[in-house]
């Protein structure tokens, strides 16, 4: 088969990419190419920690690619049209890219593929966004799994893809410019994060390799401990496809032969959420705006409390710690964020939307499929089978930060408050030994506001 344009989007890696392998051993020379999409970065708001996230990921991409021989073609756009171009331009007959599933990945591809109709060139599309595919699993009488443990038992029986070995040597196309990177302050007003990881299937590959060599073999007991941190930090990777979920999954598969079957399943279930939540968004991509499952809610507006909420300042230490985790990092411990999306839509009432879109503002993973889902799933309008279950900050605190070490780390008014009155300063004697800290913002009831407002509903 004559050249071929791999088409770059959501999968920033040489090994385990199952079309760049496939272009590889199908075609004379391989055309590797990405498109900085206009329209997206628009839609978004160009998100500067995920803008520099990418930029560095596409760094580290081009970098990989000379050392084998090619050289990574990079254009700006619409992804349709510069595709086609560089067909045009290069005498292609095929593209080879990964299937992505958000709403707006699927009517791009759907562009693409018309576009390649009439063009009479050949679109080959392939897995590897997930470990496993949407719309592979179904439940009898359903397109979906509406419910996680049942998708999980037939998850974990799914039989695993061979995984792919990064291209040895690629037959470069050299009939086109290859195009510079742009600089971040062209795509995106704001600097990103002081404190945020930086972008690329190098870093990405290493800190899996530091994971799995330091907290790994103890996740399950660890995993939720706020004060010091043990999670893997590889979403952002999984996000740009730096890393491939399969990959992940078989590397802790095989190094884990002696740790607890607790801390495999474990994170090994945190994959399956991925999936699951790229199935449920394959099958109802109206769940970016609507509700999955609709409790007849009618949220408090209040700017007022948002704003404090968005800039940690709600007078609750463990919420203002991950909400300024947040803005320092474009990061926030997974802990932390099931607490402060119950704070949002369970005590104060406010619509997980404006959760979901302060997320996506500022996370460096922020996956439509799972920011969404989250969202949903804490504020009960998703697929928690217990969509009335509230977290309360300070119990959460007491368990997860005991010491107050996460919230000294990320509110540096209470660093020099005792253990006994850090996530409860305002018990503190007003005076000099009160810290310059704000008030509650509102009280905790015994009732959330979100179950009596449904109640009243």
């Amino acid at each position: 088969m004559g050249a071929a344009l791999v088409l770059f989007t959501r999968d920033l890696r040489v090994h385990d990419h199952p079309a760049l392998t496939a272009a590889t051993r199908d075609c004379e020379a391989v055309l590797p190419a990405f498109v900085l999409d206009r329209e997206l970065l628009r839609r978004s708001g160009a998100p500067p920690n995920r803008v520099a996230f990418l930029l560095e990921s596409l760094r580290d991409l081009r970098r990989s690619l000379r050392r084998v021989g090619a050289q990574l073609v990079v254009r700006e756009g619409d992804v349709v049209e510069e595709a086609m171009r560089l067909v045009d331009e290069c005498g292609l007959s095929t593209i080879y890219m990964s299937a992505d599933y958000t709403p707006y990945a699927r009517e791009r591809g759907l562009r693409l593929r018309y576009a390649c109709e009439r063009a009479r060139v050949r679109l080959r599309t392939f897995d590897g966004v997930t470990v496993v595919a949407p719309g592979t699993l179904t439940p009898t009488g359903g397109d979906h799994y509406r419910v996680f443990t049942p998708y999980w038992r037939a998850w974990s029986a799914m039989p695993r893809r061979p995984l792919m070995r990064a291209p040895s040597r690629l037959t470069p196309v050299r009939h086109t410019a290859a195009g510079s990177l742009p600089a971040l302050s062209r795509l995106t007003v704001g600097a990103p994060a002081v404190d945020r990881q930086r972008g690329g299937e190098s870093d990405g590959r290493a800190q899996l390799e530091r994971w799995l060599r330091g907290h790994a073999g103890r996740y399950e007991q660890q995993r939720d401990d706020l004060g010091v941190e043990r999670t893997s930090r590889l979403s952002a990777y999984l996000h740009f496809g730096c890393l491939s979920p399969a990959v992940v999954l078989d590397r802790m598969e095989r190094r884990g032969g002696g740790w607890r079957v607790e801390s495999r399943d474990a994170f090994a279930r945190q994959l399956c959420w991925r999936d699951f939540h790229h199935q449920v968004l394959f099958a109802r991509p109206d769940i970016t705006h609507a509700d999955y499952r609709p409790r007849g809610d009618r949220w408090r507006r209040s700017e007022a409390l948002a704003d404090a909420w968005r800039e940690g300042r709600t007078g609750y230490p463990i919420v203002d710690a991950a909400m300024r985790q947040l803005l320092r990092e474009g990061y926030m411990h997974p802990r932390a964020r099931l607490i402060v999306a119950s704070f949002l839509t369970k005590t104060l009432y406010l619509d997980w939307r404006v959760g979901a879109a302060h997320f996506a503002s500022l996370l460096i993973d922020a996956d439509v499929a799972d920011n969404v889902g989250n969202w949903q799933w804490v504020a009960g309008t998703g697929n928690d089978t217990r969509p009335n279950r509230v977290l309360n900050p300070l119990r959460q605190a007491h368990r997860y930060d005991p010491r107050g070490d996460y919230v000294r780390r990320y509110v540096p008014e209470l660093a020099s408050v005792a253990v006994a009155a850090v996530h409860e300063p305002w018990t503190l004697d007003v005076g000099r030994r009160r810290p310059r800290y704000p008030n509650p913002i509102v009280e905790l009831e015994g009732t959330a506001r979100a179950l009596r407002a449904r109640r009243r509903g």
